[in-house]
């Protein structure tokens, strides 16, 4: 924890004025590296869902693997939000997946939604086997996101203090 030192009460209260000020752009820059920290994890999850190519399914059959082309989309298609202040006062961001894939098919002729397939390769489906990545990666780097939250804020606050 930083150490601060002040020489007077309104020099004092000036600079807890400046934090009040600045609080939301410091929580946005912590919160912001805080879900990068994840995101990145995420992606080294995503890259480990191994790869074959496309076939159709025999009755029964599950899926283990995605294609180069769906993981690609994959890839390509995660993200972290702009960060949003809620009417709550909460300060979020979320990490997921947006757009569609890049083969149109009879039933999603846009392309399959990336975040109906993350889900279920996440979770698995009714054809394919479930092979977790963001759960795993989200709890890997809890503690690690926090930490590095931590020492932004700190730093940002020391910075407005002295």
């Amino acid at each position: 924890m930083a150490s601060i030192t002040f020489k007077k009460g309104e020099d004092y209260a000036l600079k807890l004025s400046r934090l009040a000020a600045g609080s939301d752009e410091i929580a946005k820059k912590a919160i912001y590296e805080g879900a990068g920290i994840i995101a990145d994890e995420v992606r080294k999850g995503l890259e480990s869902v191994p790869v074959d190519k496309f076939r159709f399914l025999k009755d029964g059959e599950q899926m283990h693997v995605l294609s180069k082309e769906q993981k690609d989309d994959l890839l390509g298609a995660l993200g972290v939000t702009p960060i949003r202040i809620e009417a709550s006062g909460d300060i979020n961001a979320k990490i997921g997946f947006d757009g569609y894939g890049s083969k149109p098919t009879k039933a999603y002729p846009k392309g399959v939604p990336n975040q109906l397939l993350a889900r279920a390769v996440e979770s698995g489906s009714s054809v394919r086997t479930k092979h977790p990545f963001v759960r795993p990666a989200v709890n890997a780097m809890k503690i690690k996101a926090k930490a590095e939250m931590e020492k932004i804020i700190d730093r940002e606050i020391e910075k407005i203090m002295k």
